[in-house]
């Protein structure tokens, strides 16, 4: 249970609840066990009465009256307490259920984007949702269980030493076996149960992935190949999960099997006790029914083991994600001023999970209301330049200036705050268009959020809807045009008002005449902003302070519109034919 002494900040958190689910736990459970007291007393008195006792019929009457009316009243108060104690306990476990959930969530919005690239978001989704569920179990009903079964033990196995030690030892013949059956199956179920919730993610991904790119798989007509691969990674999941039920489904028959030898004990030997005049007949009775309250907390052995395994092996799997440290963080605590400045010094980066080099040594500086366009084939480098201006990575070599400040040393969340990003795939959520938009900025007024939509040019669309801008979009904004979606994110952007703009190819989705609209608006809203706009267009760039063309990772023109147009290499090329394509 190596893994699941990480909860153990939880329990002290919650002591308190614990302490107290545990003290209703013992008054329940003593007063459950009076039950047996009462009977024996009881049948001791009528068996006294047949024997020719000086107990009269009436005061027979009288006491097995009196008895019943306890057994009833114990019997409802024990019940109020047992009621008291799942609310407190299960309750309990509902807590840290919503504490390590948060936990894991907080988690994985501090790890770098490079641990996504690494790990797939169904089996995230598996981590904060299933396995919690498994550690639940074991925070809540395990542990109920737990102390059910150790204060009955300890209490009723007091009190059947204290009524006949002989006939208590006889009874505990079966308990060696059952200790190593338990021993033995806890090993296997917690084997099969890492098993299990390790195809259990793999169906998870696997579904994710299908109802993301379900236009992909429809318009090339492979629905019936994806179902074949569904039903295969299910029926392995079938399989697994069969497996584990197998080793559950063996420790309820060994534990009742094991129980009904005990009462078989208890009948043989206290029968023979009674015949020989050792014990009353009240205290056989009693002991049958010591061994049957008894019977559910050991038959529930097995599955509290089961649980308990069960959330070993996905405390583990959580434990390996919040033991995972970011490769990104945020070196200031204290608050730091963004005016803009941005500096490259000779700066080199290689993806470490493909080993590609995607920038060598790349050099320049844009001062704060400065506009830098960034132009070059696919794969060249350029969304990598803005990767790292977001600080999304750290550089493999050289330096990146903020302000002239190495951007380490800046304040991480205030670096973030000060950027607009447009990326070339543009995310909105399944939520209004009017939220999407404040997204950048959550107390936005009306009026703002209109002028970021006109600015965008997307005003009029958004107009034209039903529900204009209170329109709920589907997911990744699926009810909206490719160049739509482009829009309402610049306007995400612009309504921020950060002092770094970055504008990563996203007018590709966009006819000529609205991307001269967007990018007229877009000089007036970033005159006073440092302004990075990545394309493939030179109508795009060319109203641009600077401009960079990259080719495999480096720099080999750089200078302004007019310069540019008359130098003979990639920039002149992509615009004369540019040119070209818009006159035909």
């Amino acid at each position: 249970m190596k893994a699941l002494q990480y909860l153990n900040k939880y329990f002290a958190k919650y002591k308190w609840r614990i302490l107290l689910g545990l003290l209703i736990t013992v008054f329940s459970k003593l007063l459950a066990l009076k039950i047996p007291q009462i009977i024996r007393n009881s049948l001791n008195t009528v068996d006294e009465y047949k024997n020719g006792s000086s107990v009269t019929l009436a005061e027979v009457k009288h006491d097995l009256l009196i008895n019943v009316l306890i057994i009833i009243g114990v019997a409802l108060l024990s019940g109020f307490f047992t009621f008291l104690m799942r609310q407190t306990i299960i309750v309990t476990s509902r807590l840290i259920e919503f504490d390590l959930k948060n936990e894991i969530y907080e988690q994985y919005q501090r790890l770098s984007l490079n641990f996504y690239k690494k790990n797939r978001t169904g089996d995230l989704m598996n981590r904060i949702s299933e396995d919690v569920s498994k550690v639940r179990m074991y925070v809540g009903p395990a542990i109920m269980y737990s102390m059910n079964m150790i204060v009955l033990f300890i209490v009723g196995f007091t009190q059947m030493i204290q009524v006949d030690l002989k006939l208590t030892l006889y009874t505990l013949i079966p308990f060696p076996l059952l200790s190593i059956s338990i021993f033995i199956l806890s090993k296997v179920i917690h084997k099969r149960s890492t098993i299990v919730q390790q195809y259990l993610s793999k169906l998870t991904t696997f579904n994710q992935e299908t109802f993301s790119g379900i236009g992909v798989l429809k318009s090339y007509g492979i629905e019936a190949s994806i179902i074949k691969d569904f039903d295969t990674i299910a029926d392995k999941n079938k399989e697994k999960n069969i497996d584990l039920q197998r080793a559950n489904a063996l420790f309820f028959p060994t534990m009742i099997f094991l129980i009904g030898i005990s009462n078989l004990i208890v009948i043989y030997v206290g029968g023979m006790q009674y015949i020989n005049k050792e014990i009353q007949i009240g205290v056989v009775l009693e002991f049958l029914l010591y061994v049957n309250i008894l019977t559910w907390p050991v038959a529930v052995v097995g599955w509290v083991t089961s649980m308990i395994q069960q959330a070993e092996a996905s405390q583990t799997r959580i434990n390996e994600f919040l033991n995972e440290k970011p490769e990104i963080a945020n070196n200031n605590p204290n608050s730091s001023e963004i005016n803009g400045k941005v500096t490259f010094k000779d700066v080199t980066f290689t993806y470490d999970d493909t080993n590609i080099t995607a920038l060598k040594n790349i050099n320049f500086t844009v001062e704060p209301g400065e506009t830098l366009a960034i132009l070059g084939k696919t794969g060249s480098g350029k969304s990598t330049i803005i990767e790292l201006i977001a600080k999304l990575y750290d550089t493999t070599k050289g330096e990146i200036l903020l302000d002239d400040v190495p951007i380490e040393i800046v304040n991480l969340n205030d670096l973030r705050n000060q950027i607009g990003f447009v990326p070339q795939d543009p995310f909105l959520f399944s939520d209004s268009i009017e939220n999407n938009i404040k997204f950048g900025k959550q107390n936005a007024s009306k009026e703002e959020i209109i002028a970021a939509a006109k600015n965008a040019d997307v005003h009029k669309n958004i107009i034209e809807f039903s529900n204009q801008y209170n329109t709920i979009l589907g997911e990744r904004g699926v009810t909206l045009s490719g160049g739509q979606k482009q829009r309402i994110s610049i306007a995400r952007a612009i309504i921020k008002d950060p002092k770094i703009l970055i504008f990563d190819d996203c007018l590709s989705a966009v006819d000529t005449e609205t991307e001269e609209k967007i990018l007229n608006n877009l000089q007036k809203v970033s005159k006073s902003k440092t302004t990075f706009i990545i394309s493939h267009r030179v109508s795009s760039a060319k109203n641009a302070d600077k401009i960079i063309v990259l080719d495999e990772g480096k720099i080999i023109q750089q200078g302004t519109h007019n310069q540019l147009i008359t130098q003979q290499g990639f920039y002149k090329e992509l615009y004369e034919q540019q040119l070209l394509e818009k006159e035909i």
